[in-house]
């Protein structure tokens, strides 16, 4: 660790977050000392939170107050993890109706947020200084896995519009301190990706942070190019916010020679969980209880797949309680042997959406039609739509090698795996456009699965 790093991560950003009144550090400093209990001690320092979150809750936040009335719920009671299962499952419908009646009457400075509404209406939602805290300490603890720090020099290849908006000079001097730089990642012309790589190639950073796609794509543009990008030193890149698939892995390690975080969260449900260099995808057990479930809201064993719930404690000033992500995964049996104690997720299978159904109701996962598309010659780009269970749409940049005869084995393939009858439309175009945040999807299907 360089003494500028050292500086900043000791010093600067400890005064930063005390500034806004965050507990980032002492929480950091917990969450280091608790992700090597035993899991049967971290099951009873979880137990004790959850009781604790849920008693606030019911006291000063109106509608779970009205629930546990009539749920007849003593949280003070609350024997197990488990027995979280007797209250309802809560969605993005149940904030969009409850949104003032789930403020807590006690709550102070409260910030508004808002998803980036990829699949839909965007959910506007409440954080308190609480969840920050937690919420950067988690991300901070699973940075220093990696061996990287607060104030390594840091490229983040971002589109949100609440962090590109929010660019002022206070922000700017912030990122500086901090060696922050940010690239906004739905500008993607050949242009921008030229500059992309001069900045990064000048900044020389320890660290990357960004969508795996675009993280992908910039990887794939210095290959085109012909730039070099392995000799910089970068130790890590982080990515998040969407599926990680293998090939984008494949390509970003190979280009930036460095291994590729994957981390798993959202702005309204949390950080979830980040792979440690062993590769376990370690959960944020201290804040966060997960739980998969099947399409009725049954709870599903660890190892059977289903969508992913979350309760994050940390969360009493606008509670999350068994809020369903949209996302599918699967818990994992297994510990990790790096030796914390902290649950895994076993695989993050995508969201809901990145399913999509055969005309006989079977479904399948997007990857059934994704790899038919990245394995043919030519294909530099793509999108995959799923209108209906009559209607697919497809998506097409050409590229060097691409041949008439793909049409016919697109449609021949794809007809074969979500029926006969399927109309499958080709479309070409110049570039995909990415979705409002910045991120990408491959596949988006309209299809209830």
């Amino acid at each position: 660790m360089s003494l500028y790093t050292k500086l900043v991560s000791s010093v600067l950003f400890p005064l930063h977050e005390r500034l806004k009144g965050h507990d980032s550090v002492a929480v950091r400093k917990e969450m280091g000392r608790t992700q090597w209990l035993e899991p049967e001690e971290l099951d009873a320092l979880r137990l004790q939170r959850l009781r604790g979150f849920l008693r606030e809750v019911g006291e000063r936040v109106p509608v779970w107050r009205e629930r546990f009335r009539e749920l007849r719920f003593d949280p003070s009671a609350l024997a197990s993890i488990e027995e979280l299962q007797r209250l309802p499952l809560t969605d993005k419908a149940f904030i969009r109706e409850n949104t003032e009646r789930l403020k807590a009457e006690n709550a102070r400075g409260l910030a508004r947020f808002n998803t980036g509404g990829s699949s839909g209406e965007p959910l506007i939602f409440y954080i308190g200084k609480e969840r920050v805290s937690h919420d950067v300490a988690a991300k901070w603890r699973a940075t220093r896995w990696w061996g990287v720090d607060i104030g390594d020099p840091e490229i983040v290849v971002w589109g949100s519009p609440i962090e590109l908006g929010a660019q002022d000079r206070v922000r700017q001097l912030r990122d500086a301190v901090l060696r922050t730089r940010l690239l906004p990642a739905f500008e993607m012309s050949e242009e921008r990706l030229d500059e992309f790589l001069r900045q990064i190639r000048r900044m020389r950073p320890r660290m990357l942070f960004g969508y795996p796609s675009a993280l992908a794509h910039i990887a794939a543009h210095a290959q085109k190019r012909g730039v070099a990008m392995d000799d910089l030193g970068i130790r890590v890149a982080f990515v998040t916010s969407e599926r990680l698939y293998d090939h984008q892995r494949d390509r970003i390690a190979e280009v930036f020679g460095c291994p590729v975080a994957n981390g798993y969260g959202g702005r309204d449900a949390g950080f979830i969980a980040h792979a440690c260099p062993r590769g376990g995808m370690h959960i944020t057990a201290e804040d966060i209880v997960v739980e998969i479930v099947d399409p009725e809201g049954r709870v599903l064993p660890p190892g059977e797949s289903g969508e992913i719930v979350v309760t994050h404690m940390a969360t009493k000033d606008f509670p999350f309680i068994r809020y369903r992500t949209g996302d599918v995964g699967v818990l994992d049996t297994e510990r990790c042997p790096c030796g914390r104690g902290l649950p895994l997720l076993k695989e993050i299978q995508g969201r809901t959406t990145d399913f999509i159904v055969a005309q006989d109701g079977t479904v399948l996962h997007g990857l059934a039609l994704i790899y038919v598309l990245r394995d043919l010659p030519g294909v530099a780009e793509f999108k995959i739509v799923q209108e209906s269970l009559d209607l697919t749409r497809v998506q097409i940049v050409k590229g060097p090698g691409y041949s008439s005869e793909a049409e016919k084995e697109i449609r021949q393939v794809f007809q074969k795996r979500l029926g006969s009858g399927v109309k499958i439309e080709i479309e070409y175009v110049e570039r995909i456009a990415a979705e409002k945040s910045g991120k990408f999807r491959y596949v988006v299907s309209r299809v209830s699965a």
